[in-house]
């Protein structure tokens, strides 16, 4: 039976750019979520039930009644009454039906691609993994959620690092199919591999250190720039706190390695522009990247002398989608990669 690969690739193009943005949504209605500190208002996982919200006062109390037994009501919101319940419960809720609706917009096309096109010399069974790393991302978001249930105030900050990354990571996995199956160009003019690569692992640190950054609740501190209330260096920490076990566990501390790594970035990056500025026909790629830097670290200061306002810390969270997807792209075509 004859299958035209023409509709496979045109349908996968669609899948992969719509799936694409609708992580792109996750992750700004996660971090919205986190920062409206919505994330603990369910308190069971609900693999199976919950698609519908409360329905009636006798559900909404029972609901009410589930978050009272945890440390945040107890210690944090224990005058919170049930129409203020109500907000922080539809931010979660609207984070958890969107993680159904991404996980059955994963796998139903898969599905139809394996039973429709499997015979096409394109068709790949590695858009699996996708579906695969989605399904670990549900299992890690509980694991998150429960940190912050039985003893803590709040979720853990490495738990939900690691939350943030796995997201970011499924996000640029997507990113680098779409480039695979749109033919991406490679560079003519290699650049430094070192370099590329340090770069690559400073944004990644970064990341993390804004995800700790935002579970410590740590911009409510220090709301000044380019010093940290007239100092380089946190006044309520020393030099040796850059040694010690609980290192990241230090608000002031994981803020001036935010900071800090900013700025080695920006190091770094002004090196690479140099690079590009020798093989000028490939000058848009860094262009791009440049912009996607300089919004990010505008957003990033803005949001720290905000007082973490969260718009505009909803913003800098989704300028590490910008910041990464362009450098992805200049990777992707420096090493010519082919997932």
């Amino acid at each position: 039976m004859f299958v035209n690969s023409d509709n496979y690739i045109k349908y996968l193009k669609l899948w992969l750019i719509t799936l694409f943005l609708l992580i792109i949504l996750m992750v700004g209605v996660g971090g919205l979520t986190r920062l409206t500190d919505s994330g603990l208002s369910i308190t069971a996982w609900e693999l199976f039930t919950g698609i519908l919200p409360p329905l009636n006062i006798n559900e909404w109390n029972f609901y009410f009644s589930e978050y009272k037994k945890i440390p945040e009501y107890q210690n944090i919101n224990y005058a919170m009454t049930l129409a203020e319940f109500k907000v922080i419960f539809y931010w979660e809720y609207a984070h958890r039906l969107l993680a159904r609706f991404v996980g059955l917009f994963t796998l139903a096309p898969l599905i139809i691609f394996n039973l429709k096109f499997k015979n096409t010399q394109y068709y790949s069974n590695k858009y699996y993994w996708i579906f695969f790393l989605v399904c670990l991302q549900g299992f890690v978001g509980w694991y998150m959620v429960s940190s912050g249930l039985i003893e803590n105030n709040d979720v853990s900050h490495f738990r939900l690092s690691i939350h943030l990354s796995l997201a970011l990571f499924i996000l640029c996995l997507i990113f680098c199919f779409i480039l695979n199956i749109f033919k991406t160009k490679k560079f003519e003019f290699k650049f430094p591999n070192f370099l590329l690569f340090f770069i690559f692992t400073l944004i990644i640190l970064q990341i993390i250190l804004g995800a700790f950054l935002s579970g410590l609740d740590g911009g409510l501190i220090y709301n000044s720039w380019p010093d940290m209330n007239g100092s380089f260096f946190p006044g309520d920490a020393s030099y040796s706190d850059l040694f010690n076990t609980q290192l990241f566990s230090n608000v002031s501390i994981i803020q001036f390695l935010h900071r800090f790594t900013a700025y080695l970035l920006l190091f770094f990056i002004i090196i690479l522009n140099y690079f590009f500025m020798k093989n000028k026909r490939n000058i848009n790629n860094i262009i791009l990247f440049d912009l996607a830097i300089l919004l990010q670290v505008f957003l990033g200061i803005i949001t720290l002398i905000s007082g973490v306002e969260i718009k505009y810390a909803s913003l800098h969270q989704l300028g590490s989608i910008f910041v990464l997807t362009t450098y992805l792209v200049i990777l992707y075509k420096n090493f010519n990669l082919r997932l």
